[in-house]
């Protein structure tokens, strides 16, 4: 078995890859050096993968690169693959998702950027249009920046019904269509708002992240400023599952590839610290769908003072799964049972921003 980590940097992206049941990783790069890699995609739906990457250059701007052999050369078009119309007034300042979609449409691709928009590519992920049903939603002149940006962060394509997708944004909240993006509901009854005078707004919600697992496609995961939810219902409505965890704040969320009931965060103390609390590198596991937590820690460091951002914790397919993440110290780490035990992949690379792992 070969697994693929691609773990996007504030100055680059780099490639890890194991043949060896993820036991040893030979790491490559920086490749697009000098760039911010808030994205990464690994579109497994071809016979041979393709990577995505979106890439931000200080000098050029944004781009979007692909690969597909596995990073040993990349396209990067002339033009500007993800551009906002002239009509709204806008420029891309950065891709913060790109996402493949449902494997009825192999060559659908969904980008969230900053400023807050969803994109959709209809030729795997090399050009992208604007979705005009949620760029011209009532809500969207009031969604205003979270303390990274003003940016859609969560792109979920339902896995059978292209039709269905739902989106969420800091700080903006969770958005769902049932119509192939022509209109949009906001989605976040339950989920409470720390910031604003209305502690339940309809939208405005400052939602870091949020997860589901393709066989349950009705049952969401999300990670709050200050909140861990679930809900039952394809967001209609959600319930706190924080009991048990050291923190609510956060911002990762990921569901096992196999076990829908199987979840993972990495807790932080709130607001202006951002520590892992007590300075222990822990993840934490709930094989329950968030009724009880446990705290994963043989392999990881006792004394940490990093956090693990949104896009930086991630799952292989592999059984038993492979977890990843990568810390804003540079660390990268991966547990190949489950998270029970953790090994070091990489160390001293720039602030991770994004990891991505597949079977290739």
């Amino acid at each position: 078995m070969s697994v693929l980590l691609a773990i996007g940097t504030r100055k680059g992206l780099w490639l890890a890859t194991s043949t060896d049941d993820r036991t040893t990783w030979e790491v490559t790069g920086p490749h697009h050096p000098m760039t911010e890699v808030y994205a990464v995609g690994i579109d497994t739906r071809r016979a041979t993968p393709r990577l995505l990457a979106g890439v931000t250059s200080e000098h050029f701007g944004p781009s979007v690169a692909t690969s597909d052999d596995l990073g040993a050369t990349w396209t990067e078009p002339d033009h500007a693959p993800i551009a906002f119309p002239p009509d709204t007034g806008e420029s891309l300042a950065r891709a913060w998702q790109l996402v493949p979609g449902p494997a009825s449409e192999p060559d659908v691709v969904y980008a969230g950027t900053e400023p807050s928009a969803l994109f959709r590519s209809t030729d795997g992920g090399r050009t992208y249009e604007l979705v005009r049903g949620l760029w011209d939603h009532p809500h969207r002149e009031h969604w205003t920046p979270g303390g990274g940006g003003k940016a859609i962060h969560t792109v979920l394509p339902h896995p059978t019904d292209p039709a269905r997708v739902t989106v969420a944004m800091s700080t903006g909240g969770v958005y769902r269509t049932g119509d192939g993006g022509e209109s949009w509901e906001a989605s976040n009854t339950g989920i409470k708002a720390v910031h604003v005078p209305d502690p339940y707004p309809e939208y405005g919600q400052c939602v870091h992240k949020v997860a589901r697992h393709p066989a349950e496609p009705d049952r969401l995961f999300a990670q709050v400023h200050h909140g861990v939810y679930r809900s039952d219902d394809a967001g209609a409505s959600w319930q706190s599952i924080a009991e048990g965890l050291p923190s609510d704040f956060g911002f990762p969320m990921v569901v096992h590839p196999h076990r829908p009931e199987v979840i993972y965060t990495f807790p932080l103390v709130a607001d202006a610290l951002r520590f892992p609390p007590d300075g222990h590198c822990r993840v934490y596991r709930s094989e329950d769908a968030g009724k009880s937590w446990e705290a994963l820690g043989p392999g990881l460091p006792d004394s940490y003072w990093a956090g693990v951002m949104r896009d930086a914790m991630c799952t292989d397919d592999a059984d038993p799964a492979g977890v990843y993440f990568g810390s804003r110290t540079g660390d990268v780490y991966a547990s190949r049972d489950d998270g029970d035990s953790w090994q070091l992949v990489a160390a001293h690379l720039p602030d991770v921003l994004s990891v991505r792992a597949a079977r290739v």
